[in-house]
């Protein structure tokens, strides 16, 4: 009975939040009149050709070039996100310098600045160097550890892994970089995860910065030709093909959180209690 008390609400909640994408799946296949005249998420007919439509596009190019321009956004700021996070929470967390407390709260103080502040700065200096509208402002500053809060994360698995494991390992003769790639990333996978995933997320999400550092079309990821397509509003227009091609475009979200949950989640919830 007590479990009764407690699954009911947590399934009704359940429902209530996974109904926005229940609908959005559903009215992708609904005509226009159809997707404005009812509130239930199951169509009346199944038209796949929607998604046909949906995967040309409104430009010359399909869906699956624009994905292609996305990984490759989203691949080397992956990798550089956790290098450099890796390296960085490594040398807060196991080493002493001079003026470490000060740069640790400076660089801190990056997570509570809005990104819309640097955006002009950016662009300026990006367009200094002449590198507009390619790849390069949008997965560089990556590797520079540009997210405080991923260091942070790993600054607090890194706090929970005993130094005895650094000593023991200097007495077997391994130098930082050994201890940090055979000792101590093997204990982060989780926080490493939970980057990647972040990344992904937050990089397939991203419409703002690439729509500033990026001008030519064929150039465009997946958030902005979805945006192009929703301005596309001649007599032509459609709402369920621009729900297809949303429905389309979370398929990689979807299966990439699907895939790292477990170790995601772990990872969230171990850095919050660490420390």
């Amino acid at each position: 009975m007590k479990k009764a008390i407690i699954y009911i609400p947590l399934t009704l909640c359940g429902i209530i939040m996974l109904y926005p994408l229940l609908w959005l799946v559903g009215a992708s296949f609904k005509s226009n009149e159809e997707i404005f005249s009812t509130i239930w998420f199951i169509p009346q007919h199944l038209d796949f050709s929607i998604y046909k439509r949906a995967w040309q596009t409104v430009t010359d190019y399909t869906m699956g070039h624009y994905f292609l321009n996305t990984f490759a956004i989203i691949l080397p700021k992956t990798v550089f996100a956790v290098v450099s996070s890796v390296l960085t929470a490594y040398g807060f967390a196991r080493f002493d310098f001079p003026l470490k407390r000060l740069f640790y709260a400076l660089f801190m103080g990056t997570m509570f600045m809005p990104a819309i502040v640097t955006i002009m700065p950016m662009y300026l200096m990006w367009s200094n160097l002449g590198v507009l509208d390619t790849y390069i402002p949008l997965t560089i500053p990556a590797l520079f550890a540009a997210e405080g809060t991923f260091v942070f994360m790993m600054i607090q698995f890194f706090k929970g892994v005993p130094k005895e494991f650094d000593e023991a390992a200097r007495i077997d003769g391994c130098n930082s970089m050994q201890i940090l790639v055979h000792i101590l990333i093997p204990c982060i996978r989780p926080v490493i995860v939970s980057v990647c995933v972040f990344t992904f997320l937050w990089t397939m999400n991203d419409f703002l910065t690439p729509l500033i550092m990026i001008s030519s079309v064929e150039k465009y990821p997946l958030s902005l030709i979805l945006r192009l397509s929703a301005d596309s509003t001649g007599n032509g227009y459609e709402q369920c093909k621009i729900l297809a091609m949303s429905v389309i475009g979370l398929i990689p979200s979807i299966a990439v959180f699907g895939l790292a949950q477990k170790k995601f989640l772990s990872g969230i919830t171990a850095g919050g209690l660490s420390g």
